[in-house]
């Protein structure tokens, strides 16, 4: 298999959800990627993710309740959410005990996907995720190809379409960069072959998407894991004041004209302009 083709095939994808129509509502354009982080543990420790060093990422179990996830979906149906919600952030998403629950609810407003590294992935779970109306469950294997078929075992047994299933390789070497599209993680990793740091280079991220905390925070972008900047909270106010608040206003303005003066912006090597480039261009209407 090949990295860089399994990389592409996940971009893709992603652009068909996040950049295929953006959506106005209460006079702004609507995120369409909202990244939940159910749960602050995950059970595998990564070389190129955070949660290998304990004193920048540590498992704390902290899981996101019920009523923290209703208000999710009630702030999303006020929205008019078009987008897609993925199951993923700073932990392993199948650890949380309510996970069934979690895609029953949050289904009725959006499609969610689920991403995971599939160790405890049983055919019982996945048949349970396939009648909550999860929309596909995404596994990274980064044990090795011989993953491939026990995979598709599973999803036989489960009785599930296959298509339901994504099987991502992320077996490989730091010099294949783990077969991920790696990024310094808002400069918490320095391992593989990084991309430079460029301190004047435009980031969408803010114009299309954010991610919420097990305990309600919003941060900017998947890529803070040191939870440096939070925009709001969304158990104090609606995530849609959030969405058009001064906070995040701010970033989305800034990095827009490629400024990434202040944290965590200041030491994040992503490449911000892979996704979203319709919702920046309806941003930059807005504020000229």
């Amino acid at each position: 298999m090949d990295p860089k083709a399994t990389i592409k095939k996940n971009i893709k994808r992603r652009t068909l959800i996040v950049d295929e129509k953006v959506e106005i509502h209460g006079g702004v354009p609507m995120p369409t990627w909202v990244e939940l982080s159910l749960i602050d543990v995950c059970n595998r420790s990564c070389s190129f993710c955070p949660k290998s060093d304990p004193s920048v990422a540590p498992d704390t179990y902290q899981m996101m309740s019920r009523k923290l996830i209703d208000k999710v979906h009630d702030d999303l149906k006020v929205m008019n959410y078009k987008g897609a919600i993925a199951l993923c952030g700073y932990g392993e998403p199948l650890l949380h005990k309510d996970i069934s629950y979690i895609v029953k609810k949050l289904s009725n407003v959006a499609p969610v996907e689920i991403i995971t590294n599939g160790d405890v992935l049983t055919s019982k779970t996945l048949q349970d995720l396939y009648l909550a109306k999860t929309s596909r469950v995404l596994i990274s294997m980064y044990d090795g190809p011989e993953q491939i078929e026990k995979f598709e075992t599973l999803t036989k047994k489960a009785n599930v379409p296959q298509d339901f299933v994504i099987l991502r390789d992320r077996w490989y070497d730091a010099d294949k960069d783990y077969g991920v599209k790696l990024t310094n993680r808002a400069g918490t990793i320095k391992t593989g072959i990084q991309p430079s740091l460029e301190k004047y280079s435009k980031c969408f991220y803010p114009t299309y998407q954010f991610l919420i905390d097990w305990n309600g925070d919003i941060f900017l972008c998947p890529q803070d894991w040191q939870r440096r900047v939070t925009m709001g909270n969304m158990m104090q106010e609606t995530i849609m004041n959030i969405w058009k608040g001064k906070i995040l206003t701010k970033f989305r303005k800034n990095l827009l004209k490629g400024k990434r003066n202040c944290a965590p912006c200041n030491s994040c090597n992503a490449e911000g302009t892979v996704l979203g480039y319709n919702h920046a261009k309806a941003w930059e209407t807005i504020y000229k």
